[in-house]
């Protein structure tokens, strides 16, 4: 924890980042920012990181994928199989979702059917903010090499 908290990052829960896997120097990638997407868990994980998060149009191989995802965001298959194409063999991707209630909100249903048509494996859920819930995807290679 650095000894100067940025600003705005006074909401986010301390370990949030930590308790989704990530870990110092990991390369994570921002996929589907928008005005809505919870700032407090991008700041944490840039903190736990020390680094900034890449977008879209970054050329590197990554550990994390942070996928805000929303139900009109379009084909969430097309999206899955291109958020995989950048991530390292041990990586992962957190699929943000609104959670119930909220605009844009995705059925469970939905990303249980998506996942494994691209590839995926649902790991883990985890309350990812106020308005956001994440679901954990990995390769099923990564899932199968790990010991």
């Amino acid at each position: 924890m650095s000894a100067t908290p940025p600003a705005g990052g006074a909401g986010a829960s301390p370990g949030i980042a930590e308790r989704m896997g990530i870990a110092p120097g990991m390369v994570v990638q921002e996929l589907g920012y928008d005005d809505d997407v919870d700032d407090d868990l991008r700041i944490a994980v840039e903190d736990r990181t020390g680094e900034e998060m890449v977008d879209e149009d970054s050329d590197e191989v990554v550990d994390v994928v942070l996928l805000w995802y929303r139900e009109y965001d379009g084909d969430l298959v097309d999206i899955l199989v291109d958020a995989i194409a950048p991530l390292a063999d041990s990586g992962f991707i957190w699929l943000l979702t609104p959670k119930r209630g909220r605009p844009g909100y995705v059925e469970p249903s939905d990303i249980a059917e998506a996942a494994p048509t691209a590839g995926l494996s649902q790991t883990s859920l985890a309350a990812a903010g106020p308005d956001w819930a994440g679901a954990r995807l990995v390769t099923r290679k990564s899932r199968v090499d790990k010991r």
